[in-house]
């Protein structure tokens, strides 16, 4: 009995085939795949272009954006192409190796992947090759240049082109002397057209072509390039494949969201997929819009995953730039060594020179954690603070942040003896972070409003709560603070159609501990409420 065809029209929901990748190379026939956009040098060149120049570079992603499988789509499909052999290493597992075992494993690589590519295309010098490989070893960097100097001479006719994965693994022992090889090689082959080893891709977290060695830049032949996150068409293309599987949709708006969100970090828009399509909305055709987004951005920053494990411990060592980009409209400083860590890691990135965190997914999870760390906050229900009509005592929530302060000491807004700008908002806004902690609210910093930004908005039962922090470091508060009324009063308050908000002036100039009472300043028909702060050191917290 023949086979009932497949009715092309069809709408109902079929089972997909494929899934959104969460860990290792995606494979287009197991997982949804797209190529990235526009993957270029300064020249605007793609890699296809600069391999076939002869050109060497070096790549810089952060982990699981997506390097590796970029380069094994490279390399298959450049393998099409009889001419070439591509030859894959990593460096993840080398860091602690000596200098014998790590050239013995990089041997027993590029022999391997070499002669398994010469005897597919069938190449006719195969058995010479095997014969000089069986009687040269590697021993060192020296060795290494040999290799490819014989090679060149053997089947210069061929193009070994050898991309180098988790290069950042190099014993450090060997890392200057191994570059120096590389740049000879370039420098002696660069104007040969027929060579062996022709081009060289160093791939890693960190810009390979910043590193100095021994005073000098031991890689500065290389072009260089950055692998982009994904594009809203990337994201788009990528649930596509999801709907032809399927027959379930997402809106135009739930993509817009989703590469807003995550600004096309590619882990975690496949991971957003996944749970869009597993938890959220599962066996429909039903759209999948933005409201449903929502919850599944909700879920991941719920979620415990290796993902933000590992960025977590890194944006640990580097927590006070971490949280001062957050708060602040910092410059980016490309030769900084902390933000230089962030980007590498990838939870920073600069966006029209300023430093802002990669997305904002990064900056929910990582901020809150912060905050639970620093214990700004008291094990007491919100309900203490509510006044009839859900209303927060905002004055009694302020007064005992103040006590707090003088509790805890000012070191920590001091950085290099200097006041450091945003620990007092950092601080504030984990105490605040009490009232949205289980779901009752939300909590924003640094919220765009149609005349500029707020620092702080608290939303709780309905009700927003707009304060302004300010550090001052005048004698005289009073400019500090008829600056701090005005922007309160005429931006925010205004922009937001709300008659009350709240200004905190951290005064490096009152004596931690003394009493400030706070006072409303009325501007037309509005009000702000103004608390100070008091930060100063006395002479032992000085020294």
């Amino acid at each position: 009995m023949k086979e009932k065809p497949e009715n092309i029209n069809d709408k109902s929901y079929r089972k997909p085939v494929r899934v959104f990748e969460k860990s290792g190379v995606v494979k287009p026939e197991m997982s949804y795949y797209v190529p990235l956009d526009n993957v270029v040098n300064s020249d605007n060149q793609d890699i296809r272009t600069m391999i076939d120049l002869g050109r060497y570079f070096s790549m810089f992603a952060p982990r699981q954006s997506g390097k590796t499988t970029f380069i094994e789509a490279i390399r298959e499909d450049l393998h099409k192409d009889k001419t070439y052999v591509i030859i894959i290493l990593s460096f993840q597992k080398y860091k602690e190796l000596d200098k014998n075992r790590f050239y013995s494993l990089v041997e027993e690589d590029i022999y391997g992947q070499l002669i398994t590519r010469l005897e597919e295309v069938a190449c006719e010098k195969t058995e010479t090759v095997k014969r000089f490989l069986e009687q040269h070893h590697l021993v060192d960097h020296i060795s290494f240049s040999k290799l490819f100097e014989e090679l060149n001479r053997l089947i210069q006719f061929k193009k070994i082109i050898i991309f180098i994965d988790e290069f950042d693994g190099i014993p450090l022992i060997e890392l200057g002397n191994f570059l120096a090889a590389l740049r000879d090689l370039y420098q002696k082959y660069k104007g040969i057209k027929q060579k062996a080893l022709y081009s060289v891709g160093l791939v890693g977290i960190r810009n390979i072509t910043k590193l100095v060695v021994g005073g000098v830049s031991p890689f500065n032949i290389a072009d260089h390039v950055d692998l982009p996150p994904f594009s809203l068409n990337n994201v788009r293309d990528l649930y596509s494949q999801y709907t032809a599987e399927t027959n379930q949709p997402f809106t135009e708006e739930a993509v817009k969201m989703v590469h807003e969100e995550t600004r096309g970090q590619p882990w975690l828009v496949n991971r957003l997929g996944a749970i869009l399509t597993v938890n959220i909305k599962p066996g429909t055709i039903e759209p999948i819009d933005d409201k449903d987004v929502e919850k599944a951005v909700q879920s991941l920053l719920r979620e415990k995953n290796d993902h933000f494990d590992n960025l977590f411990e890194k944006a640990k060592l580097y927590k006070e730039t971490f949280v001062e980009i957050v708060f602040d409209n910092v410059q980016y400083l490309a030769y900084d060594e902390e933000q230089s860590w962030l980007e590498q890691y990838g939870l920073i990135k600069d966006e029209n020179r300023h430093a802002v965190v990669a997305n904002n997914i990064y900056k929910s999870i990582f901020v809150k954690t912060f905050f639970e760390e620093v214990n700004a906050y008291e094990e007491i229900p919100p309900q203490r603070y509510e006044l009839p009509g859900n209303r927060l005592d905002m004055e009694n929530i302020l007064l005992d942040f103040d006590q707090y302060i003088a509790q805890i000491g000012v070191q920590a807004f001091y950085k290099e003896k200097k006041p450091y700008e945003k620990t007092g908002q950092f601080l504030l806004t984990a105490w605040l972070y009490q009232f949205v902690r289980g779901g009752g609210g939300d909590l924003r910093y640094e919220v765009k409003s149609g005349l500029g930004i707020m620092d702080i908005m608290l939303t709780y039962k309905g009700y927003k709560y707009i304060i302004e922090t300010k550090v001052n470091r005048q004698s005289n508060i009073t400019r500090t603070l008829n600056q701090g009324i005005a922007q309160v009063a005429g931006k925010y308050l205004a922009s937001e159609s709300y008659h009350e908000g709240y200004l905190v002036i951290f005064d490096t100039k009152t004596q931690v501990g003394e009493t400030c009472e706070p006072r409303d300043y009325p501007v037309g028909n509005k009000k702000v409420a103004g608390f100070i702060i008091a930060i100063g050191r006395n002479d032992s917290e000085r020294t």
